[in-house]
């Protein structure tokens, strides 16, 4: 039986969570699919946008993610004090760079609402704030841009997940780095790279590049420097 997601994530347990999503169809979610002879290799890239727009606007740390052939993996670190310390206004802004928001929000924010009206407002901005350091909320903006997107590039409907991304909670610094050792060497172990530092689309690769100052013209999502022990 699955679990409830709010009985599986808990900020007062831990920060930090370990997600893995994975393609429902035979097709591949990126690489080459043996079967239709289809290259979806490009479609890597498109995660690795995703997560770099997300991070700019959640409250959502990432430390670890690789991109695979049908599934992909990140850990994150769901950070309530940055959400808690934005201001009515900046949560406002960030979370209607994600979606269009109600005509009472925008009234407040150009300063044309008072009263009963600007405290709905108010209410609803709130809301927004838990939901920018919500987990269910960065997987599905996650989840449901990359569905749209494959459905659209292969011409047709129906679900793009074989179902909820599966979630584990990390509750020490020892389980952290184990699970971002994990991620890291997911395309050695599936005989996709010679070494982490030669796998494309981790986190593992990123790091190595920006050690060694390599620049690139992709924007490439910001990663947590270390594991931070005291919020763990």
């Amino acid at each position: 039986m699955t679990r409830a997601r709010y009985a599986q994530v808990s900020l007062d347990s831990t920060p930090y969570y370990h997600c893995i999503c994975r393609c429902v169809r035979r097709a591949f979610l990126c690489g080459q699919d043996h079967y239709s002879g289809q290259d979806y290799e490009h479609r890597r890239q498109w995660v690795v946008d995703r997560l770099a727009v997300l991070g700019e606007m959640f409250a959502i740390d990432l430390c670890a993610y690789a991109v695979m052939s049908n599934h992909y993996h990140v850990v994150v670190r769901l950070n309530q004090k940055k959400a808690q310390a934005w201001s009515d206004t900046e949560v406002a802004e960030r979370w209607m760079r994600l979606f269009s928001g109600p005509l009472i929000v925008k009234r407040w924010l150009s300063g044309q609402s008072e009263g009963g009206e600007a405290l709905k407002a108010l209410e609803i901005v709130g809301q927004w704030r838990e939901r920018l350091y919500d987990l269910g909320w960065f997987m599905k903006c996650l989840n449901e841009y990359l569905a749209r997107r494959a459905n659209e590039e292969d011409c047709c409907k129906g679900r793009f997940w074989e179902g909820r991304y599966k979630c584990q909670a990390l509750l020490d610094e020892k389980a952290v780095l184990q699970c971002m050792a994990y991620v890291d060497l997911n395309p050695v172990r599936a005989d996709m790279a010679s070494t982490p530092e030669a796998s494309d689309y981790t986190s593992v690769q990123q790091r190595a590049s920006e050690i060694k100052g390599r620049q690139t013209t992709k924007k490439m999502p910001h990663l947590l420097p270390m594991v931070d022990s005291e919020t763990v």
